[in-house]
């Protein structure tokens, strides 16, 4: 049987191994090596798979060639594929890239820690989104959940330490919201495979186990989500996190998260439960708004350029939740397409912020505060970091020819399928707060004497992965055959038909 036909099982595997390795080489190069193979291995067998789904479907791998729904079972659809792509492809990106972030962050003698616990957070996020068992989305989010309190904590900051404790305590009560739904689900059907109960579910769809399994999964997933107002962890584990996990949560731990919810909803408890018959539509519709809004709002008014970004994140979540509330064509389609583009736009900018880090600081002193003050008449001595800053912002706000454009497109076009023409005026009016707190940072870097502090740009091996991200989102916004095509597939799936 060739290598190919063993990817499912290899997208999990190659990364999970990379970290116990090491762990055990104990030397910065020689983990960096490893994990760093398995993470692009990784990317390698995500392409293959895509590639094979737009060929031949879904495609089901039996582990230990025990057949579901009696065995574990790697499923890999449209939607799966196109997760695994972003997922694998910024941990390919990012870990290059950390390579001279870390220097400035975390300490020497950490930096093999470092890679062994990004390895295991890439195995649990590749884990959640493959399996078709839904016991191993628990296992596998409490692999990345762990290692993730471990990233978050290795910062110089000592505010780090507390920010991880935060994520740890809000991370433990989803993760135990998720389980317990889990359990009423395996309790009313008798199988853990996610396809077998779909099948089950249907004639007991109504039963209050179910509804109650329904409500813990929305709670706990939401709670990893961050979406608001269950978002207070997301801040200070943004801000004071090491700028390359940093990059690496906001583009892809979110993401995973919203994949979840999509797949539970969609695919186990099937659209006539959930938007039909419960008022969650209305529900998932207020939060998103609130989201969009109010954590826009806030992020005008933060002194720390990460912290900014970090509320920003909160909002940009709002709108693809919104897509989810609209329970049609367009809706999904939009916010299946955004898990991508804010991925990279906001992995391109937290990689550009962590740049801003390494020049201002000398190895082994910390990183310097990022407050505007500090940031006035930066594109003067960090030009391409702070264009690339803005170009990503542009993307976020939802400009023209960027990737972020075409989210908000179709958001727009489901708002207008549904009559809901104040909702294209909300969308646009949040756009508009958007606006406001990129301006900021263009108003300090272009506009402001410059700071008496001396920079200079980055390392290449920062710059490069950085302005890949910043590249793509802007050839994802013209050219749209992997990114929207990959949504509307993926759309046409689990929905069944097109408008």
């Amino acid at each position: 049987m060739s290598l190919l036909a063993h990817a499912p099982a290899l997208q999990v595997v190659l990364p999970l191994v990379s970290a116990p390795l090491a762990v055990l080489l104990r030397h910065r190069n020689a983990a960096f090596a490893v994990v760093t193979a398995g993470a692009w291995a990784a990317f390698a067998a995500a392409i293959a798979l895509w590639l094979q789904v737009g060929e031949s479907g879904v495609i089901s791998y039996h582990i230990g060639n025990w057949a579901p729904p009696w065995g574990i079972e790697y499923r890999v659809d449209r939607l799966t594929s196109f997760v695994l792509l972003l997922v694998s492809g910024m941990a390919s990106i990012v870990l290059p890239y950390s390579r001279a972030s870390i220097e400035r962050e975390i300490p020497r003698e950490l930096h093999y820690l470092y890679y062994a616990m990004f390895g295991l957070c890439l195995t649990g996020l590749l884990g959640m989104t493959i399996t078709g068992d839904a016991f191993n989305i628990f296992v596998f989010l409490e692999i990345s959940s762990l290692s993730t309190y471990v990233l978050i904590g290795l910062g110089r900051d000592r505010r780090a330490l507390s920010a991880s404790y935060r994520y740890l305590i809000m991370g433990s009560i989803g993760a135990t919201f998720i389980v317990l739904g889990i359990g009423f689900l395996y309790l009313m059907t008798g199988t853990l495979n996610l396809a077998d109960m779909a099948v089950r579910i249907r004639d007991i769809e109504s039963s209050r186990p179910v509804l109650a399994a329904l409500a813990f999964l929305t709670v706990g997933i939401s709670l990893k989500v961050a979406l608001f107002p269950l978002h207070q962890w997301l801040p200070n584990a943004y801000t004071y996190a090491p700028s390359a996990v940093t990059a690496f949560l906001a583009a892809t731990a979110t993401k995973v998260s919203v994949y979840v919810l999509i797949r539970f909803y969609f695919s186990v408890f099937g659209e006539s439960l959930v938007f039909a018959k419960l008022p969650l539509p209305e529900i998932m519709l207020l939060l998103s708004l609130l989201g969009m809004f109010a954590a826009n709002f806030i992020a005008i008014f933060q002194d720390n350029l990460k912290r900014l970004f970090a509320y920003s994140s909160v909002g940009q979540i709002g709108y693809i939740t919104l897509g989810l509330s609209f329970d049609s064509f367009n809706g999904l389609a939009a916010s299946i397409v955004h898990l991508f583009n804010h991925g990279i736009a906001k992995g391109a900018i937290f990689l550009l912020i962590g740049g801003i880090v390494a020049a201002g600081a000398k190895a082994g002193t910390g990183p310097l505060p990022l407050s505007f003050d500090r940031l006035a008449g930066l594109s003067r001595r960090m030009p391409l970091t702070c264009f690339g800053i803005v170009i990503a912002g542009l993307s976020l706000i939802g400009v023209p020819g960027t990737a972020g454009f075409v989210s908000k497109w179709y958001l727009i076009l489901a708002a207008m399928d549904k009559g809901q023409w104040w909702l294209v005026a909300a969308i646009l009016a949040s756009s508009l707060l958007a606006v406001a707190y990129v301006w900021r940072f263009v108003e300090a870097a272009y506009f402001r004497p410059a700071a008496d502090e001396v920079r200079r740009e980055a390392p290449l091996s920062m710059l490069l992965p950085a302005w890949l991200l910043v590249l793509g989102s802007i050839w994802f916004g013209l050219d749209t055959s992997v990114t929207l095509g990959s949504a509307l597939d993926a759309a046409q799936h689990l929905i069944g038909s097109k408008p």
